[in-house]
Parts: C-alpha cells; sequence; structure tokens
C-alpha cells in the first residue's frame, strides 16, 4: 500500500510541474513545428510612446534616448524617403533631416535649394519672437487722457488678440478684454472729475506700426478671403469678423473695430457716472507724457506664439514679428519685420545668407528659404539652452491630435492602401501623437518642418517642402506626411 500511495504521490508532484511547462512552452514548440516564429511583445519605450490626449497646457513630450541611440543609415532612409516623396503630376519635392543633437546631415534632397515655404515660414518667425522679445512679455493695450479736455486715447500696443468682452485670464484670445478696460477708464474719470457729468470724445491712436497695412506681396483674392488682412497694433480676434471664430472673412479696420467695441462698453460704464460717450471715434495721438488712465495686458508672447503655431494665423504671425522689429529697435514695419526675423535666425547660427522674406506668415509670393534652413531652425530650437526658445518645440501641433496637424496622420498603417477625403494615401496611424511639425499650403506649394523622436530614441529634425504643384497639393501633402511617418519608423538600418 505505501508502495502505491508514494507512486500516486510523485504521478501528481510531476503533473503539477509538467503541466504548467506545458502550457508555457506548447504554444512556441506547436508554432516551431508549424513552422512558424512566435511574436515576442518588446515593451514600447518612453520616448515612443504618442500621448492620448492634449493636456491643458499643451503636450509634455519624452525626452528621446540621446547619443547612445544609433542614428538611421543615410542610404537607407534615402531609399525609404524617396521612394514616399513622389506625386504623380507636376511638382518637385526638397527635403532635410538633421541628427538634432549632432547637426549631421541624414538625407539630402535639394535640401539647399531655395523655395517657397508657405507657413512653414512661421517656424522662423516663431523664433525670432521668442528669442528677441522672451517667451513671458505681454503686451499692453493702454487709455490715456488725450492733450483736449474730455478726450481719451485708445493706444494699441500690439494685442491682436483682444476681446470686446471682460478680460479672460486663462485664454489666449480675449486675454485682455475691452470691457475691463472701459470699465477701469471709466472709473479713473469718475476720479479725476469727482463725479462731474461731461461728455468724453475717443481717440484711437494705431501708430505703433508704420508702412502699409496691407502687405504687397499678398494676393487680393487671398485678403478677400480672409486670409489676411490690414495689420494694425491693436484688434479683436486677429481681426476675424466673427468674434470667437478663427476662420472666415477679417474686418478691413480692426484697429476702428477695437475702438468702436471699446467705446460701446464705455458708454455703458461711464453712464453709472454720468458721464457721456460721443459715439463719433476718430485716429489721433496724445502728447508725450500723457496720464494714463487704464490698461490691460494680453496672453504671454510664448502663449501667443503658439496660438500663431496651431491655427497658422497669418495676422497673428505678421503682428509678432513686427513686435520683434520694435523689440530691435527697427521700425514696425512689413520690412521691418522680415529684417528682424533674419536677423534673430541668423543669430541662432543658421546661415541666412541666402534667405528672402517676403512676409512673416509665408502668405505672400517671393519668399525663398531653403528645406535646410527650416530644419536648421527646427534643430536650434531643439538643442538651444534658452528655455524661451525651446518652447518652440512644445508648441507646434501634434500629428493627429492638435492644430493644423489634427486631422492628419489619423488613419491606418503604411501597409494598407487607403485614401484621405481628398482621394491621396493616407498617412500612417503609427506616426500620430509622435510628429510635432508645421505645416504649410498654399496652391503650388504644400510643406511640413518639424521633429520626431524615431524608434531607436534619435531626435531627428526635418523639413519636406513640394513646390510647383498643379491639382494634386493633396496628394503631396500626403507625401510629406508619409515621409514624417518614415522617421517616427526608423531604425532604418
Amino acid at each position: 500500500m505505501g508502495r502505491v500511495f508514494s507512486g500516486l504521490l510523485l504521478t501528481l508532484v510531476l503533473a503539477a510541474l509538467v503541466v504548467p511547462l506545458g502550457l508555457y512552452a506548447g504554444p512556441p514548440v506547436l508554432a516551431a513545428l508549424a513552422n512558424k516564429q512566435p511574436q515576442r511583445q518588446e515593451p514600447v519605450p518612453a520616448y515612443q510612446q504618442a500621448p492620448l490626449q492634449l493636456g491643458a497646457a499643451g503636450p509634455v513630450f519624452p525626452a528621446p534616448a540621446g547619443l547612445s541611440a544609433p542614428l538611421p543609415a543615410a542610404d537607407e532612409l534615402a531609399a525609404l524617403l524617396d521612394a514616399e516623396l513622389m506625386v504623380a503630376g507636376s511638382g518637385e519635392f526638397h527635403g532635410t533631416v538633421l541628427d538634432a543633437l549632432t547637426g549631421e546631415v541624414l538625407y539630402d534632397r535639394a535640401g539647399t535649394t531655395p523655395v517657397m515655404p508657405a507657413s512653414s515660414l512661421k517656424i522662423l518667425t516663431a523664433a525670432a519672437a521668442l528669442s528677441s522679445l522672451g517667451a513671458g512679455t505681454r503686451f499692453e493695450t493702454t487709455v490715456v487722457a488725450g492733450d483736449e479736455p474730455g478726450t481719451v486715447v485708445l493706444t494699441g500696443g500690439g494685442d491682436v488678440l483682444l476681446g470686446s468682452g471682460a478680460s479672460q485670464p486663462e485664454e489666449v484670445v480675449g486675454h485682455a478684454g475691452l470691457q475691463d478696460l472701459a470699465e477701469d477708464t471709466a472709473k479713473a474719470l469718475a476720479e479725476a472729475n469727482s463725479g462731474a457729468p461731461e461728455t468724453v470724445r475717443i481717440l484711437v491712436d494705431d501708430t505703433l506700426f508704420t508702412g502699409p497695412a496691407l502687405s504687397p506681396a499678398w494676393n487680393i483674392d487671398d485678403v478677400e478671403a480672409g486670409e489676411a488682412a490690414a495689420l494694425y497694433p491693436l484688434a479683436i480676434n486677429s481681426a476675424w469678423a466673427t468674434e470667437g471664430i478663427q476662420n472666415g472673412p477679417r474686418t478691413d479696420d480692426a484697429a476702428l473695430a477695437a475702438a468702436e467695441a471699446f467705446g460701446q462698453a464705455l458708454g455703458t460704464a461711464a453712464a453709472g457716472y454720468g458721464i457721456a460717450v460721443d459715439p463719433v471715434i476718430e485716429r489721433g495721438t496724445a502728447g508725450d507724457g500723457a496720464e494714463r488712465l487704464a490698461a490691460v495686458e494680453s496672453a504671454t508672447v510664448g502663449e501667443q506664439v503658439r496660438q500663431m503655431l496651431l491655427i497658422s494665423d497669418n495676422y497673428l504671425a505678421e503682428a509678432l514679428a513686427r513686435m520683434t522689429a520694435l523689440a530691435d529697435g527697427a521700425e514696425g514695419s512689413y520690412d521691418g519685420g522680415t529684417q528682424a526675423i533674419l536677423s534673430a535666425v541668423s543669430g541662432l547660427g543658421v546661415d541666412t545668407a541666402s534667405m528672402v522674406l517676403a512676409d512673416a506668415s509665408g502668405l505672400g509670393a517671393g519668399t525663398e528659404i531653403s528645406a535646410r534652413q527650416l530644419a536648421r531652425t527646427v534643430q536650434a530650437a531643439l538643442t538651444s539652452e534658452n528655455n524661451d526658445l525651446r518652447g518652440l518645440a512644445s508648441s507646434l501641433p501634434v500629428a493627429g491630435l492638435s492644430g493644423t496637424l489634427s486631422n492628419r496622420f489619423d488613419d491606418t498603417g503604411l501597409e494598407d492602401s487607403t485614401e484621405d477625403a481628398d482621394g491621396a494615401p493616407a498617412a500612417p496611424e503609427s506616426a500620430a501623437g509622435l510628429v510635432r511639425a508645421k505645416t504649410g499650403t498654399l496652391l503650388a506649394v504644400t510643406s511640413l518642418s518639424g521633429f520626431v523622436t524615431d524608434a531607436d530614441g534619435r531626435l531627428l529634425a526635418f523639413a519636406f517642402v513640394a513646390n510647383g504643384l498643379d491639382a494634386n497639393t493633396a496628394q503631396a501633402r500626403a507625401a510629406v506626411d508619409a515621409a514624417a511617418a518614415v522617421l517616427a519608423g526608423c531604425g532604418c538600418r
């Protein structure tokens, strides 16, 4: 009986060991017998994990692996990118890929040839504003006492994102509200005049910006479509005609429109003090040393730069360029703005010798920038010791999640032959959340400039531009998206 019991116990112990072993090893063995290799699930490294959503303060990007990560092989990278950067019909692609940490050129396709970059130019405008003005700078819209009794002067200080209502401290657009400015002005007037009834006349001072209000580089059709408008140093909602909506037509005279909104708010606020407001508003200035009655402050330059890059706001870009020029001691004009950008970008170590800027937004004809210069500017922002400038990188749209990239990189993978709404091949989903870049689109131009951390943890700066397109812009846009997705998937060795 003892032997039987011992044998039974041994059998049970062996079963306890063999069954789990069979469950663990069985599937690989069966797969090997079937000529199939078992698939291992590798943990995804932190630098390749895409965010699922954006926080209130914007995306926080994980750090790349650094110099210890292997570089993509140039020949392999070229073969993959060249296969994507092509389109049926007219058009010529240009591109540069740089290792962000060392500056080594990993890919070059006519990368030093001057091209029209469209709105990718805003990367340079952002870099200039952040490095010259500083990310924490705010612009003031003020009201001062006029030279004549009973006159106040609404003075533009460069804030083109004013709101007509109360200030909204948590917002970028409408951060400074004209209603608050009017209420503070009415209170100051009442205190200055001991509450005595009077009539107040409003002047608007928009002389901070000089030169033509409309850029001669712009096509009048683009202006009429609301892509741009006459530029003034104060505007509600970046001069878009409908407050709260960032598209559609823009007002022809943003300064006067802002003054009229201020006048209406002042009329309501001043009535409580027995003060009337003349509804007729004219342009005018106050003398030096005029008494300051009230002021409101804009969102920071860093927040405005992010707004400009996310929605590609041409009006805001031009205003930031002029404010950059004024900070450098130059004139607040179109020419002053473009010269300020050239000077600031050159100061970052980017060779600007062949660069020609027609404006600060990329809307106008005549701008000539190479893909190499765009990528070098991105690289400078990524590696700068200036924390303000480094903020440019986290301000760029995120593929599939934010800004002008929110509806891109959100389809199926490379192996699938899906098409987007325009009939162009869709970019791979694997790049969503990983590529951060500024888009650019004109009738004959598409561009994408930014950075990505590849699958090995190497940080890459890139710029892809197509010029000379004709009715195939959507296809070219899909091509540059696919090229950026290739970088996200490298490897490439």
